[in-house]
């Protein structure tokens, strides 16, 4: 009786440690969509619909750049949480300081080439004249804030991995509502249109990462101390070129699918669009237990724990399914009300219905994916991430290319289901090797307690 209670105990401790780090990442990814409908109102006032276009194509850029550049993030937390778990707090430093050099001459590197990058981007997408204009102008401004972008990457990463998720909730909110304030004083009391909703995100963009320096110096004890660490420098690129390729694969996947959905029309092509943001919808909470993961993951690594690293993974996992049910079961009574919140358009709705089953399949094929992101993050096994998605997105396009002629728009969504199922599947596979330890180097759990409180 004892030892049940016991084990509930521990068990409930570490759901507890779950949400704490994970319900403060849900609430920050839920802000990102919250700014961009905010951009897509103010620009939608201005008068034409070269705005809104400007918007979309400038927007659609930076999301490509940063995205290139999330391996700040990820591999960051994953590192951080390791050092974190073994006490090595002077790695942890010198994690911070590596990744924040990195971001530095990444942001330096982007502005120097921000006329070539702006061009060929242009170039690639093909706008109208008036929407090009536009976007140049957005872009011009816009990319000025690549420094704090990238600084803010690593930040919020190395907070994640010293297991504090609040302080990346709190960095932001300020950000968003900055940027939502800003923009909305340039454009209707300065009269500064497209220029005055970039330059509201350039201040947001500065403003969060003033704040991060602000929060930051709760850890100022750390520095006092510090001395640039060059022996890290080199696992710092290898783990994080593995992410950078696997964050290539991924890219390449989603753009496909959005040309390959054009090519149906505007009715496949806008339930495609409509869809896609219930998968969205589904990633910001997945996303929150894979964060957790991250930290926690980590820190066990770190630790040398691999009992409490099978308990977190196995709570993680219980979490996961429970998501994945309620969101199936709401996409399965609710997607046609949730869809007429996003558009009115009856043929839209109509032809969405077809497409009934992708949607149910996106929670359950998704699922396992999430988890597993958030798990080799943080036992930074960037490897068995970059093998998954490069079979995933084989699979993606084998289906596709062998299906398409027969099933057409379905075929895409089917081959998405595919890819999301199969990164799971492999990663599945692959964690005996890079994420379990041997049984023979199983050991008791540490006490692991944060060291900054003493």
């Amino acid at each position: 009786m004892a030892l049940s209670c016991s084990k509930d105990t521990v068990m409930n401790k570490t759901n507890q440690q779950i949400l704490r780090i994970a319900l403060p990442s849900i609430v920050s990814n839920v802000t990102v969509p919250l700014l961009g409908l905010a951009d897509v109102a103010i620009t939608g006032h201005m008068g034409g619909a070269s705005f809104v276009g400007a918007i979309a194509v400038g927007g659609m850029l930076f999301n490509v750049i940063y995205w290139l550049f999330v391996f700040l993030r990820m591999g960051t937390s994953g590192m951080t949480a390791q050092a974190f778990g073994a006490r090595d707090l002077p790695e942890a430093v010198g994690v911070l300081q590596r990744s924040a050099a990195v971001a530095i001459a990444m942001s330096v590197g982007l502005l120097c080439l921000q006329v070539p990058i702006r061009e060929l981007s242009l170039l690639l997408i093909q706008p109208s004249e008036s929407v090009a204009a536009l976007a140049r102008a957005y872009f011009n401004i816009c990319v000025w804030g690549a420094p704090a972008s990238l600084l803010l990457f690593a930040l919020s990463g190395w907070f994640l991995g010293m297991q504090n998720s609040k302080a990346p909730m709190a960095i932001a909110i300020v950000q968003n509502v900055t940027n939502i304030v800003c923009s909305l004083f340039f454009v209707y009391v300065l009269g500064w249109k497209i220029e005055g909703v970039a330059l509201g995100t350039v201040v947001a963009q500065y403003l969060g990462l003033f704040f991060a320096l602000l929060l930051l110096k709760r850890y100022r004890r750390l520095f006092r101390h510090a001395q640039w660490q060059m022996a890290g420098m080199r696992r710092f690129f290898m783990l994080n070129k593995d992410i950078f390729l696997r964050t290539l694969c991924l890219i390449f996947v989603h753009f496909f699918f959005i040309s390959a959905g054009a090519r149906y029309g505007n009715v496949p092509l806008a339930v495609n669009a409509l869809l896609m943001q219930l998968f969205l919808l589904y990633s910001y909470i997945m996303d929150g237990f894979a964060f957790a993961g991250e930290a926690l993951v980590g820190k066990s690594i770190g630790a040398q724990s691999p009992i409490l690293l099978r308990r977190i993974v196995r709570q993680l996992f219980g979490w996961g399914l429970q998501a994945m049910l309620l969101f199936t079961l709401v996409y399965w009574l609710l997607d046609q009300p949730i869809l007429s919140l996003l558009t009115d358009d009856p043929s839209v709705l109509h032809a969405a219905c077809d497409y009934h089953v992708w949607a149910l399949l996106l929670p359950v094929c998704g699922m396992a994916a999430f988890i597993w992101d958030g798990v080799y993050i943080g036992a930074t096994a960037t490897k068995g991430m970059l093998i998954s998605m490069a079979a995933s997105m084989s699979l993606f396009f084998v289906l596709f290319h062998f299906l398409s002629p027969a099933m057409g728009n379905h075929a895409l969504w089917l081959s998405f289901n595919a890819y999301t199922l199969m990164r799971g599947l492999v990663q599945t596979l692959l964690s005996r090797k890079y994420i379990f330890p041997t049984p023979q180097q199983t050991q008791p759990i540490n006490h692991i307690t944060n060291p900054l409180k003493h």
